[in-house]
């Protein structure tokens, strides 16, 4: 219900902490390409990478604040409200990003915690665009705590589908090489839920996994289908539509207009069938 103007600013602080978490991401991962492009410590360096990422945090707070209303004791309300969030996403971002790194060096990761990594490295940002957003609109907290729950959810389903593509996705069409995720032996959900799936396929990329030698080009092939074999992509895909499921329930109480409500159904619908 409110004016798309009155987001702007929250919107641009969410894009630029999205934008340096992923410079910050590259670097500890190595990833050397993103969107068909070196990636910024790639170019220019760790340290001056470092710096752009820390940089961009620092924006996106002054972004947050340009246009406050001192003279307008609801609207400072709101924006204080906003950047005590924004601060608080921060802290938990980095905290699902220490969850990640030390998941990866874990033998035997469940999806429980899997699950709850994805949550606090994914979950949380689009949990903080949506409550910005409902903040924007002057809206109710009930629905300002609804919206966020709902990017929560929105926000797994995103990461789920995200890690899909790092294993099947098209390179043209994703910016990253093909295979990534198994090439650098990243522990993602779908990769996990086969390694616990049981059965012969789970063994045998469970071996693969555990083999100290670079991946051969019939490897990767092979792990991705020992992947696919063992349940691991349809329990991805089942995770994803259950999430967005969960989503809509969060915004139960929610009294949209129906041009609003279909607008998010086509995010939703596009999100789990994103090819990038």
């Amino acid at each position: 219900g409110g004016e798309p103007e009155g987001a702007l600013p929250a919107a641009v602080a969410v894009e630029l902490v999205h934008n340096a978490s992923l410079i910050h991401d590259d670097i500890m991962d190595g990833d050397t390409t993103r969107r068909h492009l070196p990636t910024v410590w790639a170019r220019h360096g760790v340290p001056n990478a470092i710096l752009a990422g820390d940089a961009l945090f620092a924006l996106a707070f002054e972004a947050l604040t340009a246009q406050r209303d001192r003279e307008d004791p609801e609207a400072e309300s709101r924006v204080s409200a906003a950047v005590d969030h924004l601060a608080r996403t921060l802290r938990h971002l980095m905290a699902g990003q220490s969850h990640d790194m030390r998941f990866q060096g874990q033998s035997s990761p469940s999806l429980s915690a899997c699950l709850e990594m994805i949550e606090g490295k994914t979950g949380v940002l689009l949990g903080c665009a949506c409550r910005l957003g409902a903040l924007s609109a002057a809206a109710p907290d009930s629905w300002v705590d609804g919206f966020e729950r709902f990017g929560v959810h929105l926000g797994v389903a995103f990461q789920l589908i995200d890690d899909m593509l790092g294993i099947w996705g098209d390179p043209v069409v994703t910016g990253k090489p093909v295979g990534s995720d198994l090439r650098s032996r990243k522990k993602s959900a779908p990769i996990v839920a086969a390694l616990v799936g049981g059965g012969p396929a789970s063994a045998r990329l469970a071996e693969l996994y555990h083999s100290p030698d670079p991946f051969t080009e019939p490897e990767l092939t092979l792990a991705a289908e020992l992947v696919e074999e063992a349940g691991g992509r349809s329990w991805a895909r089942g995770e994803a539509a259950r999430r967005v499921e969960e989503s809509w329930n969060c915004l139960a109480g929610v009294d949209m207009p129906d041009h609003a409500r279909q607008d998010l159904q086509d995010l939703t619908n596009a999100l789990l069938n994103r090819k990038h």
